[in-house]
């Protein structure tokens, strides 16, 4: 099993280039089950998750190429519709499968999700909006078996709270439902806006993109002709290297960026100090000569977004007071505390809050990852920290950020990845 094994209190310096966001990447795989043409998806990051995502869709049937970022993928052989566990358990985002199975072939078999253990993230949302559609579902054995024997009819739908592959989902499955669906309190993000995008470019009738109400004109069953697609790029990937950046107080540019979607990374991180630059397509960020604390609330988008919290909290191990953290979305999200405390952090947790006490002199230790995000959280530690770290499980990090010890490895860190 490979770890991670970093020498730390190394200034970065240098450009990096963002990769193409994974959170849409993979509604982008999922929704070529409603295409009748081949769709070409370029940009896409080389991760695990669009390789495990890649690797189900070609169990269902279909046929598909991935090299240098461009994936091609031909979903007109499908001739299965049952997602088994051996590949659900690897990644939640295969739940994204069950919406466009179902919509185009009127019964699917969809294996309960895995992945990272931040939390219940229960899919009873997805279902109730299905069954509001006309669906029978029933849970057995560990699968969600749905059927559709008249087709999905058009409904209008409010989501209890705010989901985002519940969103996916049940767009893509009122795309060739009969009739007209209204989805509310709909997620905003933008993988969510680039999914409507381009079901909108393939001949789809949505209306109120980016707003959090949908108003979605069914095909009756009429799959879509999907052009050709460019992943946005990754706003957490470029967050994260914007918090290595400030961990080490480092002068960085991030180039293949949508600055727009990183309003509120780069708010915070203007308010701890650090001088930032953006233009349409890059940042730059400069170092902070008093790292000041933050208050931060995960909200969903447009706020602060939890996939950012644990990178945010290793910054603020090293700012100049108290900071406090506030973690509304997940339950279970605050498992890289008890690593980070092993290299030296002050933590307090209570409940959903944790209170960080900064500065402290962080040092390497032997550390475990437990998540994606957590992943990212101990390397940007143990950049900052004296001495050599070992992170270990990096497993995680392998799901949702391309060639990272490759990346810092150009700006000047010390980072290799080694086998145990």
């Amino acid at each position: 099993m490979d770890y991670l094994e970093i020498e730390g209190s190394k200034k970065l310096n240098g450009t990096v280039i963002i990769s193409g966001a994974k959170n849409a990447a993979l509604p982008l795989l999922a929704c070529t089950l409603l295409s009748k043409t081949p769709v070409c998806i370029n940009n896409i990051p080389n991760v695990a998750d669009v390789k495990t995502l890649l690797q189900l869709l070609e169990n269902l049937g279909a046929k598909q190429t991935f090299e240098s970022n461009r994936a091609v993928v031909n979903t007109i052989s499908v001739n299965s519709t049952c997602a088994n566990y051996d590949i659900v358990r690897k990644m939640r985002a295969s739940i994204l499968t069950l919406g466009p199975l179902l919509a185009r072939f009127g019964h699917c078999e969809v294996s309960l999700p895995g992945g990272c253990a931040i939390g219940q993230r229960p899919i009873d949302l997805h279902l109730r909006a299905l069954e509001q559609m006309g669906a029978i579902i029933e849970i057995k054995q560990g699968y969600v078996i749905a059927k559709a024997p008249k087709s999905l009819e058009g409904a209008n739908i409010i989501f209890d709270k705010i989901t985002v592959t519940g969103s996916e989902n049940i767009i893509m499955a009122a795309i060739l439902a009969n009739g007209v669906t209204t989805l509310s309190n709909v997620a905003k993000e933008p993988e969510v806006v680039q999914l409507c995008e381009v079901l909108n470019e393939g001949g789809a009738k949505i209306k109120g993109i980016g707003s959090d109400e949908l108003e979605i004109e069914g095909s009756g069953g009429e799959l879509l002709k999907l052009d050709d697609i460019t992943v946005i790029p990754d706003r957490i990937e470029a967050g994260t290297y914007l918090c290595a950046a400030a961990i080490t107080n480092s002068d960085i540019t991030l180039k293949n960026v949508t600055s727009e979607h990183l309003k509120a990374v780069v708010s915070k991180l203007t308010y701890m100090g650090y001088v930032i630059e953006r233009n349409e397509n890059s940042i730059n960020i400069k170092p902070s000569s008093n790292i000041l604390p933050i208050d931060i609330k995960t909200v969903e988008y447009p706020g602060f977004p939890t996939d950012m919290q644990a990178q945010f909290m290793a910054l603020c191990t090293q700012a100049n007071g108290t900071s406090v953290i506030d973690e509304r979305l997940f339950e279970n999200r605050f498992m890289h505390v008890s690593e980070l405390l092993r290299m030296g952090a002050d933590i307090k947790l209570s409940s959903h809050i944790a209170t960080v006490y900064g500065p402290t002199k962080l040092t390497g230790a032997d550390v475990m990852a437990t998540d994606l995000r957590a992943s990212s959280a101990l390397v940007l530690a143990a950049l900052a920290a004296k001495g050599k770290t070992r992170i270990h499980r990096i497993y995680h990090l392998d799901r949702g950020y391309e060639d990272l010890e490759g990346k810092l490895s150009m700006l000047g860190a010390s980072i290799k990845r080694l086998s145990e």
